[in-house]
Order: C-alpha cells, then sequence, then structure tokens
C-alpha cells in the first residue's frame, strides 16, 4: 500500500465529521498543486465531512470531502471507500453519471435558477457544465473557451493491494474565471453560495451517497446547502 496513501486514511478515519448541517463553513487558503491523493498540506486547514448513503446497505462505506477557497479558485478533495472501480470512460465530456463517479454542484447565486455541476471519474476524466433548470427542465451546457486560467485542475489516485481495491480519492480545482458571469464569484469574506455534493457508485446497481439530502435527482437545487466563506 502506498504509503503517503495510508496516511491519508488514517486521517480521514480521525477527522471525519459526523454531524449533519445544512451549511458549511470554507476555510481559505494560499494556492497549491494537486495530486489525487489529498497529501498537500493546506487540506489540513479543514476538516472532513460525510456524505450519507441514500441505501442502508452503504451506509458503512466511508464518502467524505474537504473544501477550501482561495483568491482564483475552490479546491475540492473526496475520498471514497470502495472494492470495485466501475469506469471504462476513456475522454472528457462522457456520460461520467453512468459510472462511478463524483459531482458538486455550486448555485452561487439564488436571483437566478443556473448553476455550474462538476463530474470526475475514478480515471481522471472530467465533465464541467453549466445548468440552466427552469422549473425542473434542465439540460447541461460546456463552456465556451475552456483554456487557459478557465481550465478546471484535477487528479484522481486509485489505492490498489494484493486483496484488491481498497478505494479511491479525487482532487480538483475550480477557478473563478471558468465560472464568469454567475454572480457572487470571485466570493468574499461571509459569502454564501448554494451547494451540493455526490457520489454514485455502481458495485451492485446505482448507489447514491449526498451532503444534502435529495428526493428524485441531484437538480434539486432547492435542497441544496450553504457553503459560508470564511
Amino acid at each position: 500500500m502506498n504509503f503517503l496513501f495510508q496516511i491519508v486514511i488514517l486521517i480521514i478515519s480521525s477527522q471525519i465529521v459526523f454531524t449533519q448541517t445544512d451549511s458549511l463553513f470554507v476555510a481559505k487558503t494560499s494556492d497549491f498543486e494537486i495530486s489525487g491523493k489529498g497529501d498537500n498540506p493546506n487540506w489540513q486547514k479543514t476538516e472532513w465531512v460525510q456524505l450519507l448513503a441514500k441505501d442502508a446497505q452503504n451506509e458503512k462505506r466511508l464518502t467524505s470531502s474537504k473544501i477550501l477557497y482561495s483568491e482564483t479558485g475552490i479546491y475540492f478533495l473526496f475520498y471514497c471507500e470502495d472494492k470495485t472501480i466501475t469506469s471504462t470512460c476513456t475522454a472528457d465530456y462522457s456520460d461520467l453519471y453512468e459510472e462511478d463517479v463524483i459531482e458538486i454542484f455550486l448555485w452561487t447565486s439564488e436571483d437566478y435558477p443556473f448553476y455550474f455541476e462538476y463530474e470526475l471519474s475514478p480515471h481522471n476524466y472530467e465533465l464541467p457544465i453549466f445548468v440552466p433548470n427552469v422549473e425542473g427542465d434542465f439540460f447541461g451546457w460546456k463552456p465556451w473557451h475552456y483554456e487557459g486560467d478557465r481550465k478546471t485542475r484535477h487528479a484522481t489516485f486509485i489505492e490498489n493491494s494484493k486483496d484488491g481495491v481498497k478505494g479511491w480519492s479525487g482532487e480538483f480545482f475550480i477557478p473563478y474565471a471558468l465560472l464568469k458571469p454567475m454572480a457572487n464569484v470571485p466570493p468574499n469574506t461571509g459569502t454564501t453560495w448554494r451547494a451540493n455534493m455526490y457520489r454514485i457508485d455502481y458495485d451492485k446497481g446505482p448507489s447514491a451517497w449526498t451532503w444534502q439530502p435529495v428526493t428524485t435527482n441531484f437538480h434539486e437545487y432547492m435542497s441544496f446547502g450553504s457553503f459560508v466563506f470564511e
């Protein structure tokens, strides 16, 4: 087992936050490089938050996340316990949600039914889209001129041992330049964004984990929680 990944697992076990709240305070950081393993010291500035399984058979399969923000963008780190990696897509903008995936939704202003969705697969393929949602009628649009300082940074890591897969982690950075012209971007101290975080896994058919519960699909933006920037 990779030594650094062992350390990450130990940290997760000792720091995970089990209380559920609809607001999450997001700490500020300087910018840093990502590896997919969550081993940058900046991640010690914040605590793990547990995502809740939608069905009882998956309650013991840990899914947790961390969030930080900087002057230039917002960072996410996910850890997913998993014994089988279901991930065959080999291109960005594929239907990643049909296999193992982590997802975040950012609704930066309640004045408009418009939010940003980001998906990342265990093999590091991404889906960044903007979603207008009018009374439940929604569809995603690709960002234009997705290049330069508008590009995300993302990396993943799959832990393997002689006994098989143990889990995987995903780490990504979303620059504010990509989110323009969404309102309340960049955030300042005290800014609140509505948001949600998810995981889908296909070990035995689709299973889902969510930060804030939803009833029919992940696009229930009125059920989103709140990110409060410190």
